[in-house]
């Protein structure tokens, strides 16, 4: 049984920039369908946020139109309730890379607001690529990467990273009213973006590290990472 540290959002809401708050937080699949697959693998989950906050999902990633049907819908609802990792994270501040196998920050939106500037996040995330253990990223939640800046510089920069692009962003009609677009800022970062269809799963596995584009990457990147940990 291998232990992974799910590093996630506190934030409920996205500053737009005309400083309306959007609500959000993390998005249900991204974390459902992960801690689904790893716990039914024998793995123990440990959940992290600034400030051990209990994140909040968001109500958008729970509809039916959004999740893919009423049925799946009411799986990750499900799954949500029942996983009471997330009702006692501990603070992200506290976590040790050491005491964990593997690292998985689930996206949202809510990374736009908190884990892009948050330096915990970004010392967890040097830590991790730095060590060889399987480090898993997905969506929105690789603007964490921009925590990892030292003088300008990341050690992300060279690596193979997909993440939430510029269209699908568009596609949700968020990418006008964004301070910031996160595939332009990871681009700034040095990273070397890759992207597949949008909302279709697709993954990119660069040395330890795992990026997932989408919410329908998250499945195929928690079965990377069993195998990873096998």
């Amino acid at each position: 049984m291998a232990g992974l540290l799910f590093v996630m959002t506190g934030s409920p809401y996205w500053t737009l920039k005309d400083g309306t708050r959007y609500p959000t937080g993390y998005w249900a699949e991204e974390f459902a369908a992960p801690y689904r697959a790893l716990t039914g693998a024998g793995h123990r989950v440990v959940v992290a946020t600034p400030g051990g906050v209990v994140p909040s999902v968001d109500p958008a990633s729970l509809r039916p139109d959004m999740a893919g049907g009423a049925d799946t819908a009411l799986e990750l609802e499900g799954v949500i309730r029942s996983a009471e990792e997330l009702r006692r994270p501990i603070r992200l501040s506290e976590a040790r890379l050491e005491d964990y196998d593997a690292v998985y920050f689930p996206g949202g939106h809510g990374p736009m607001e908190d884990l892009w500037c948050d330096a915990d996040a970004g010392r967890l995330l040097t830590a991790a690529l730095a060590s060889g253990k399987p480090l898993a990223v997905v969506c929105h939640a690789p603007a964490a990467m921009l925590a990892t800046r030292v003088r300008g510089v990341s050690p992300f920069a060279g690596y193979r990273v997909t993440a939430f692009t510029n269209d699908e962003e568009d596609a949700v009609g968020l990418a006008a009213r964004a301070r910031w677009l996160l595939e332009d800022e990871l681009k700034e970062l040095g990273v070397l973006f890759e992207r597949g269809e949008m909302w279709q799963p697709y993954t990119v596995v660069d040395r330890n590290l795992h990026t997932g584009q989408n919410p329908a990457s998250s499945a195929a990147l928690a079965q990377e990472l069993i195998k990873a940990l096998a």
